[in-house]
């Protein structure tokens, strides 16, 4: 697709719209450096003019002093002053430098905090939008750097602007329309360059998808997770064409862009080259003609063809601010996106003791048509363990994931002791809450600190990792690994033990425990790595554990799910049957059969 073709919203960011948020990102980050960066800016600024005032008075002094020895000292004075102010732009040169290599560290780190800051805000909603997730990326893309670049170039327009009002001062005595051709010569070759600069950012945004794939496909391609599969299925051709295919689509893209930006940007160059010369002309001729000494003729060549380039650095810094704010609005736009009103309060319920009532709850997914659920009508006591029941996509992880409030029902109430999630605190209800899913995370940070997340305000304590390590029935094999509750798990960092599956789901269930607050255990198919005698006997231990609370177990091994005080039926997101396992059997519905099914398999 050609960039004409793109399309054209650029989200209204004018050239200086972010221009202030940004200093006032970068003034906050450091505010001695960005004053020091200001003024090294300013003066660095101004000794550009002061350093061809100086040559012309050299050349002056010299062409005066030929046959003359005793003004062979002002000469040698004037040579002395313009290398003192030559010494003071380059110090002033490096001092920028500086400023900018240590602001663009600690920006970088403060923008990307507050890039996590605000995934931290999101509803699992947002994180499961493809949209979303193309902002996020873009922002992460470059985000992180266009703060300071805009700054710089506000900077570096400063600079420049100082330098060319200087320039113009001094060439203002020889004429003012040379001043003016100065100005002039160097627009064609800007809009030309904000035109492109507009273009690229508009093939940026409309390619992020393109972008994400890629970045899969390494992820794919490069993890230790994914290469068992990638080799077994001879993947890795595959995947990677499908990696060289994306480039080559977006390689034309930029080098269609490339091309026609450079080959404007060389023809409308010569209008200021052109322009440059025809003033060389203009100037020479008058030297000879006596209208201006040899000293000014130098200068006002210096002043001109300087005065050139600095009209050309405004005008680029100009462009590259509008491209800066372009880029800008793809931070902020990610930024300012609205966060789930966590409005409740609630620490504890109206009629503590009560557990969790379901009551009408129906829920679909955010673009999609088909709930998940449909009119859950249940109430979980505590000191009562539950078993759900159900075909993979049947609903129950999604009933789990409206319990522990990373989703809202669309309709219909759950209540924790009397009191509506949406009226909890979202840190007070969590704490109620330990969950094992089956996709838990295997952090690569070491044993005591995989338990220890469970509750992050004791996640060094090592005391609360063995007592949570023996309630998951882990501390017999940590106990053997090489340094114990310190050995840093995967395999990303140096030392790094990998542990089995069935380890992993004990470290998990571990972790479940490392919250003593919570008095709701969920297992979502915490033990599928496990023989079934080993979740048979895991479960029980976890019963006895458990007693006084409310437990929910997701299993398809029904020599477990029997265990439970109530099994609970999902068909098609909906409650079909419920009651103990012998009320179930006697009824010869669906749990019957899948189990009948499942026993027969073992005969």
């Amino acid at each position: 697709m050609q960039p004409d073709a793109l399309p054209q919203k650029t989200d209204g960011a004018g050239v200086l719209r972010y221009a202030g948020r940004a200093l006032a990102l970068v003034w906050s980050t450091n505010k001695t450096l960005t004053v020091v960066f200001a003024l090294l800016t300013l003066a660095t600024g101004l000794l550009p003019a002061a350093i061809a005032f100086v040559g012309q008075l050299i050349v002056d002094a010299v062409v005066a002093a030929i046959g003359e020895p005793a003004l062979y000292r002002q000469a040698l004075i004037y040579i002395g002053i313009e290398a003192v102010l030559v010494a003071l732009v380059s110090a002033g040169s490096r001092g920028i430098s500086m400023c900018q290599s240590l602001l663009r560290a600690q920006l970088g780190h403060r923008v990307n905090v507050l890039i996590l800051e605000k995934a931290q805000e999101l509803s699992m909603t947002q994180f499961e939008d493809s949209e979303f997730y193309d902002k996020l990326t873009r922002a992460r893309r470059e985000a992180s750097s266009r703060p300071l670049s805009l700054v710089n170039r506000t900077f570096t327009l400063m600079q420049n602007a100082v330098t060319l009002t200087s320039y113009a001062v001094l060439l203002l005595q020889f004429s003012a329309w040379a001043v003016l051709i100065l100005f002039i010569a160097g627009f064609p070759s800007f809009f030309a360059e904000t035109k492109f600069a507009g273009d690229a950012f508009r093939l940026f945004r409309w390619r992020s998808p393109e972008s994400r794939m890629q970045m899969y496909l390494e992820t794919v391609l490069a993890r230790e997770d994914h290469a068992k599969e990638v080799k077994l299925f001879r993947l890795g051709p595959l995947f990677l064409q499908r990696y060289r295919d994306i480039f080559s689509r977006l390689y034309a893209e930029d080098r269609s862009l490339t091309l026609r930006r450079e080959t404007w940007g060389l023809v409308l160059g010569l209008v200021a080259t052109a322009a440059f010369y025809a003033v060389y002309a203009w100037i020479g001729i008058s030297t000879m003609r006596g209208a201006i000494s040899l000293g000014e003729m130098t200068m006002y060549l210096l002043v001109f063809r300087q005065g050139q380039t600095a009209v050309a650095a405004c005008l680029s810094a100009i462009g590259g601010m509008y491209e800066d704010n372009l880029y800008l609005s793809n931070l902020y736009e990610y930024l300012e996106q609205s966060s789930p009103d966590a409005s409740g309060q609630a620490a504890r319920g109206e009629k503590p003791g009560d557990g969790v009532r379901f009551t009408g709850v129906r829920f679909t997914y955010p673009g999609s048509r088909r709930p998940v659920l449909h009119d859950i009508n249940l109430h979980l006591r505590p000191g009562e363990s539950f078993a759900l029941v159900g075909e993979n996509g049947a609903g129950k992880t999604t009933l789990i994931k409206l319990l522990t409030g990373l989703y809202t029902p669309n309709a219909g109430t759950i209540e924790l002791d009397g009191t509506d999630l949406r009226d909890w605190d979202p840190q007070h209800l969590r704490r109620r809450i330990g969950v094992i899913f089956q996709d838990f995370a295997r952090y690569q940070i070491t044993v005591g600190e995989n338990i220890g997340v469970g509750d992050v305000e004791r996640v060094n304590d090592p005391a609360g990792w063995s007592k949570a390590a023996e309630q998951g029935m882990a501390d017999a094999f940590i106990t053997e690994l090489p340094a114990g509750y310190d050995t840093q798990l995967g395999s990303w960092f140096r030392d790094g033990q990998e542990l089995s599956s069935g380890q992993w789901q004990k470290i998990a269930l571990s972790r479940a425990f490392m919250d003593s607050h919570a008095d709701i255990l969920v297992m979502d198919e915490p033990t599928a790595s496990m023989d079934a005698a080993a979740e048979a006997a895991l479960f029980e231990h976890f019963r006895k554990l458990t007693n006084d609370k409310i437990t929910i177990l997701i299993s398809h091994r029904f020599s477990t799910v029997r265990r439970a005080d109530q099994i609970v039926v999902i068909q098609n997101g909906r409650i079909t049957e419920r009651g103990t396992h012998a009320e179930l059997m006697a009824l010869r519905g669906h749990y019957a059969t899948l189990f009948s099914l499942q026993a027969e398999g073992y005969r």
